[in-house]
């Protein structure tokens, strides 16, 4: 499905012109007409102000059902716990982080986004 052709739909089934929708979301009408005949995509934002202004959740912009549509049968992941009790390198990087977990609740709310935004740092500098 194009998404312009979508909330073609949408906007029309809402009874909402091209300048209706410029009202209600901020964006221009000539970047709507581009959208509905397929010329540009817009971003994730500008689709959340689409389905705000027909009315509708996001993901009917995806999806012409009633309901949400059923979630694909994924594998399961182990859980935090479950990794420790491997051997090797995973297993000891999940120890370390249920230490740390432990450790991080009986630190204050403002220290501890301290030390997120220091260890996000030590993370950019290693890259």
């Amino acid at each position: 499905m194009v998404i312009g052709t979508r909330l073609r739909e949408l906007r029309e089934q809402k009874g909402l012109s091209q300048g209706d929708v410029e009202r209600l979301t901020g964006i221009k009408g000539c970047y709507t007409s581009r959208v509905e005949h397929g010329h540009t995509v817009p971003g994730l934002i500008n689709l959340g102000k689409y389905a705000a202004a027909c009315g509708v959740p996001l993901y009917q912009l995806f999806y012409e059902g009633d309901e949400p549509p059923p979630l694909p049968k994924l594998t399961p992941r182990k859980t935090l716990e479950e990794l420790a009790e491997e051997p090797g390198k995973k297993g000891a990087e999940a120890r370390f982080l249920l230490k740390l977990k432990k450790l991080l609740t009986k630190v204050k709310e403002r220290d501890r986004a301290v030390f997120l935004a220091t260890a996000q740092k030590l993370a950019a500098v290693k890259r």
